[in-house]
């Protein structure tokens, strides 16, 4: 088994790829046939496999669930970091704080239009810790 932690710094609400960084410590783990599987250390972002051909899909993402969950509803009683507070936590327990990609070759196997993504829930921005697994 191999572990590796890496960051991601965000500039607010939106979709981040992080493929390029996940198929990196892949490749530093060596194994040729296996699990990768990532995981968010936060309660206000979230991991998505997501298409990564057509950036309106990350931006019709964020429409869908912007609606789904209003920033400051007055129902929520937590907002001691803000009114997108309690909105960024509902956000991540409706997407996933984890993935889990097989491996071939040494490498992430992923279909043709698919790409890893940090989704940032809260307005501010945020240095994002996550934790790569490898296991054959």
């Amino acid at each position: 088994m191999f572990q590796k932690e890496f960051f991601t710094e965000t500039h607010g609400r939106g979709t981040y790829e992080i493929t390029h960084q996940v198929a990196e410590v892949t490749k530093e783990a060596q194994v040729k046939t296996g699990l990768c599987h990532i995981f968010i250390c936060h309660t206000s972002a979230s991991l998505i496999l997501c298409e990564n051909a057509d950036p309106a899909v990350q931006v019709d993402l964020e429409t869908f669930i912007t609606s789904l969950v209003l920033d400051g509803d007055p129902k929520y009683l937590h907002t001691s970091e803000g009114s997108d507070d309690m909105a960024a936590h509902i956000r991540t327990v409706l997407t996933h704080s984890d993935l889990t990609i097989p491996l071939r070759k040494g490498q992430l196997l992923l279909g043709a239009w698919q790409g890893i993504y940090l989704w940032e829930h809260r307005k501010q921005p945020h240095r994002r810790r996550m934790v790569v697994t490898i296991r054959d």
